[in-house]
């Protein structure tokens, strides 16, 4: 059976593998046309293509440029002791309409020679929005719990991961139903897949089974980052 997005040209991947090696500006400068057609193009084509795959299952996230989706694929070195000007895999992720990228829940994806990434959920969130999902699941305790104990969830992520408190935070009771997931100050699933799926059709289909299972999480976490309920 024929997929919307036949895998990435051998040429992307073995790009990013010597950009490992090559991880300067007098190196890529001169291949950035390469990097745009063999990279960078198939990169835009996979969130195409995963786009038409939400459309009759989430539409909310199949919006948009799919090219803005993409993640530069330069570094921020401003505060890192790594000054190297690339990042070695090209990135995308998708949030709900309404909602921004850099600072909201959302469905991300990554290619690189090394591995594949897939993940979802708030990876970072602020204070006040760890307190907006704290009293999302409060509320409806049994909702999240079904959510992140789903068997589609936990077969592909294992569970809800991310750094957590030692107790239950205050102004929550300690016997709260949902007490061990009130615990978390990230909420959010992830899980590496074999790199070789990158030239193959089934990056496709691997990548949009582990999306259609996190979509509940990340559906609950953008509800309480008022994006409204789906």
């Amino acid at each position: 059976m024929k997929t919307p997005f036949a895998g990435f040209p051998e040429e992307g991947i073995a790009f990013l593998r010597a950009l490992k090696k090559h991880n300067r500006r007098e190196w890529f400068q001169p291949r950035k046309e390469l990097f745009s057609e063999q990279v960078l193009r198939p990169m835009v084509g996979l969130v195409e293509a995963i786009q038409r795959g939400l459309l009759p299952i989430a539409p909310d996230y199949a919006h948009g440029d799919p090219r803005k989706a993409v993640y530069r694929i330069y570094r921020d070195t401003r505060f890192s002791a790594d000054k190297t000007p690339y990042k070695t895999h090209i990135a995308a992720s998708l949030t709900r309409a309404g909602l921004d990228k850099g600072s909201s829940p959302g469905i991300y994806f990554s290619v690189g020679p090394d591995e594949i990434e897939a993940g979802g959920g708030w990876y970072l969130p602020q204070p006040p929005q760890v307190l907006a999902v704290r009293n999302a699941i409060a509320a409806e305790p049994a909702r999240f719990r079904r959510i992140v104990e789903a068997p589609a969830l936990t077969k592909r992520f294992g569970g809800l991961q991310g750094a957590r408190l030692t107790r239950p935070p205050k102004g929550f009771a300690p016997d709260h139903p949902a007490a061990d997931y009130l615990k978390f100050k990230q909420f959010f699933v992830y899980t590496t897949l074999d790199p070789s799926l990158a030239v193959t059709p089934r990056l496709y289909t691997e990548l949009m089974a582990h999306i259609r299972a996190m979509l509940p999480l990340v559906d609950f976490l953008s509800e309480a980052a008022g994006g409204g309920r789906a």
